[in-house]
This record gives structure tokens, C-alpha cells and sequence, in this order.
């Protein structure tokens, strides 16, 4: 209930902090980005030769998803994400430099909209995450280096489903005798929880190494932060006023109650390298792993007297790779062309399919380039787009609050996504 529909990575992580590095298939273990290094590679920065290095990127994201359940198709109605990263560093010695970042490492948004087959398990989902990240970098030797930043991350969720179905409703309310016009798929009674999690903290840290002239290995490992949610806030609402008072003698207590919930922010282990087979010419690929293992299971839990509407809906998880690959070519002296690839696999359990996260392998194309009007100034575009393989007869167990019945919701996703990116670097 508290995870997002990531156009750009499995899950609900984000792979979209950095235009320049966007073009190339978002690889940069094992590069040298000055004060972008500290998001990719704290390592990388110390070889940066700039005194002050300060860079911005923001990308839209507009994803499209859509659910084929019983011959019929319904699609999302989602607006524009937009994941952002600012970064500035300075040297403080030759062979130490130091900065902060500030960044979106998970989020995006999805919206089934409020009436669909599936609005019980998610109707709108809004997840955002922050981080600030003071980081420093040490080149011990001149091929050499490593780099540690500390996480500081907080977020906030404003989730909507449905707590009584349409259908279970209609039979209710047919039992009782009572006439209504039938609701159909429209939900009977939603809810909204919407808070502001604890802040959490987390270390990235990063090694590289020249191993000669052409090529360079580097290793990074994001720790795992837990995204706490102490006091959020649930709110009740009807189809219509018939709803509202056959349900709300059942319904009113969590109505303005609080909430708590948990959700991880996943350990990240980064390998990469980088290769130079002639000057203009740089190539880089990066292999990702994600904890996604740690996301066994999402806990909503209500304070006493409510324990009864608790909720554990089991994720089950597992460790997910994404693969990076890049090229970077210097046309000219103020004019860089990029293109890339990311095969971004899944870590969504098929068994407890939430469309929430509709998650599936997809295949990310991206191309991009740079251009240097001054010596000191880079302007960055990139754009990615992202294809979704698809995933088939995936199935959600959940149980209908109103019957207390077991069910199963069975459907085919599809989903696809652009992501155009600006982005400035300005150094000296």
C-alpha cells in the first residue's frame, strides 16, 4: 500500500538521477562525474580536478500501465513524475574533495483511478522520498580512491483503495432487501492514508581504481534504510449516501484514526567498469543488485481498539539485477553524443501480483547529448524510453473486508513509459 509504480526501476527505486548519465544507459560506478560521482560513486570524486563542481538534473516521467481482467481493459490516468538531483562539491585538498546531494532515490505515482475490477487493491498511489547526502572523497594514491556520503532520508504517502468493493455491496444490500441501483465496479467505501515518514538513515559508500590508462573499476554499496510511517492519517469516504449509511456504523472508527506502517528502502551493491579504447570514445557498463528481499511483507497497523482492520499483505520479494550499459562519444570539443541500454528484471513475486507496483522486466533504451556553449558550462538532455515485457495471468490474494471472504484478483499488465531529462553542470 505504501510502494509506487517506478517507471524506471523495478520496485518503486528510481534510476534517474542524472541527465548526462541518463543518455548512457545511467552508468557511473565506475566514471568520474565530479560532483555527480557522489550519488553514483562517492569514490569518483576525488579524482575530479574542479575546484567547485555544481550540477542539477530533473526528468519527466509519464508511465502508462494497463490491466486486462476478464476480457475488458482498464488503463491508468497518471500524471507527470518528475525526480530531481542537485549536487555541488568543492576541494578541499588536491586529493580531497567534498559536497552534498540532494536527490529522489525512490517514488513515482500510479492511478487506477477509483472505480475498477481491482480498486481493492489499489485505486492511486503517491510515494515520494528524499535524501540529503553529505559526502566526502580521499584519491589515496593517484589510481586510487574512496568515498563515503551519509544518507538522511524521509518521504511521505497519500494511497487510496477501496475498503468495500461494488460487487460485495450490491450483495449485501440484495440480501438485506434494500433497493438500490447497483454499484457495479464503482467502489461501495475508500479509504485514504496519507503521512510523513520518520527520517531514516544510510551510508553509500565507494571504491575506484585506475587500472591503466583505458580502464577504471569501481564498487558501490548503498545500505538498506527502513521508511517508517509513526502517525499517519486514514480517512473514510462513500459511493453515495445509501453506502454511507448501510457502512458507516463499520466504518467510522477508522475514520480521522491514525496509522503507523513500514516499508524498506532496499540495500544496493554496484559493480562497474569503464573502458577507453581511444581518446573521444568512453564506454561503461554497470552491474546492479537490489535487496529487494528485505520487502517480505507491508504491516498496517491501527492502535487499539481498531487491531481488527490491521492488515498484512505479504510481498515476498527477491533480489532483482539491472544492467547498465553505455557510450559516450566527444564529436566535437563542446559536443558529446550518449546512448545506452538497461534490462531492468523484476523482483515481484507473481503470486502476490498488487497493481500497485506492476512490475515486470523492462527493456530501457536511452540516448542523449551535451553541449558546452562556454568552457565551464555543460547543458545535458537525454531520453529514455521504457518497455515493459509484460506480465500474464498474475494473481493479488486479499480478503473482502465486508464478508470476510477470501478472493483473488487475476490479471495481464502491461506497461511502457518516456522519460525526457534536461540537466546543467557548471564548473571551475
Amino acid at each position: 500500500m505504501l510502494s509506487a509504480c517506478a517507471a524506471m526501476a523495478e520496485g518503486y527505486q528510481i534510476n534517474t538521477l542524472s541527465a548526462r548519465q541518463l543518455g548512457m544507459g545511467h552508468t557511473g560506478t565506475a566514471l568520474k562525474l565530479g560532483s555527480e560521482s557522489m550519488i553514483f560513486n562517492p569514490a569518483g570524486l576525488a579524482f575530479s580536478e574542479r575546484t567547485l563542481d555544481i550540477s542539477a538534473s530533473v526528468t519527466s516521467i509519464k508511465a502508462d500501465a494497463k490491466a486486462i481482467h476478464d476480457g475488458a481493459t482498464y488503463r491508468t490516468d497518471n500524471g507527470i513524475s518528475t525526480p530531481l538531483a542537485v549536487n555541488a562539491a568543492f576541494r578541499i585538498y588536491d586529493n580531497l574533495q567534498a559536497g552534498v546531494s540532494f536527490y529522489t532515490p525512490y517514488g513515482s505515482a500510479i492511478n487506477w483511478t477509483r472505480n475498477w475490477p481491482g480498486a481493492t487493491l489499489s485505486q492511486k498511489v503517491n510515494l515520494k522520498t528524499y535524501t540529503v547526502q553529505p559526502s566526502i572523497s580521499w584519491r589515496i594514491t593517484p589510481k586510487l580512491s574512496v568515498g563515503a556520503g551519509l544518507m538522511i532520508t524521509w518521504g511521505s504517502v497519500d494511497l487510496d483503495k477501496a475498503l468495500i468493493s461494488g460487487a460485495s455491496f450490491d450483495a449485501v444490500v440484495g440480501a438485506m432487501g434494500i433497493p438500490a441501483e447497483p454499484l457495479g465496479n464503482a467502489a461501495a467505501a475508500s479509504i485514504n492514508l496519507n503521512g510523513t515518514s520518520d527520517v531514516a538513515l544510510g551510508a553509500n559508500l565507494g571504491v575506484m581504481y585506475d587500472i591503466n590508462d583505458q580502464w577504471t573499476a569501481g564498487v558501490n554499496f548503498r545500505t538498506r534504510m527502513g521508511m517508517k510511517v509513526g502517525a499517519g492519517m486514514a480517512r473514510v469516504s462513500y459511493a453515495n449516501s445509501l453506502a454511507e449509511s448501510v457502512l458507516e456504523s463499520k466504518l467510522s472508527l477508522i475514520n480521522e484514526s491514525d496509522f503507523a506502517a513500514s516499508m524498506p528502502c532496499p540495500w544496493i551493491l554496484k559493480l562497474g567498469v569503464a573502458y577507453k579504447p581511444i581518446e573521444d570514445l568512453t564506454l561503461a557498463f554497470d552491474a546492479q543488485l537490489t535487496g529487494w528481499n528485505t520487502y517480505r511483507e507491508l504491516n498496517i497497523i491501527f492502535p487499539d481498539p481498531l487491531q481488527s482492520f490491521n492488515q498484512t499483505i505479504t510481498k515476498d520479494y527477491r533480489n532483482a539485477w539491472c544492467f547498465h550499459l553505455g557510450a559516450q562519444y566527444a564529436l566535437t570539443k563542446r559536443f558529446d553524443l550518449r546512448a545506452g541500454l538497461m534490462v531492468d528484471t523484476t523482483p515481484v513475486n507473481d503470486a502476490y501480483y498488487n497493481p500497485e507496483t506492476p512490475g515486470m522486466t523492462k527493456i530501457e533504451p536511452t540516448v542523449g547529448f551535451s553541449f558546452r556553449p562556454i568552457d565551464n558550462l555543460s547543458i545535458d538532455l537525454a531520453m529514455m524510453y521504457v518497455a515493459g515485457l509484460g506480465a500474464d495471468n498474475v494473481s493479488c490474494p486479499y480478503t473482502d473486508l465486508l464478508t470476510g471472504k477470501p478472493g483473488e484478483f487475476k490479471a495481464d499488465y502491461r506497461v511502457h513509459a518516456f522519460a525526457p531529462s534536461i540537466g546543467v553542470n557548471y564548473s571551475f
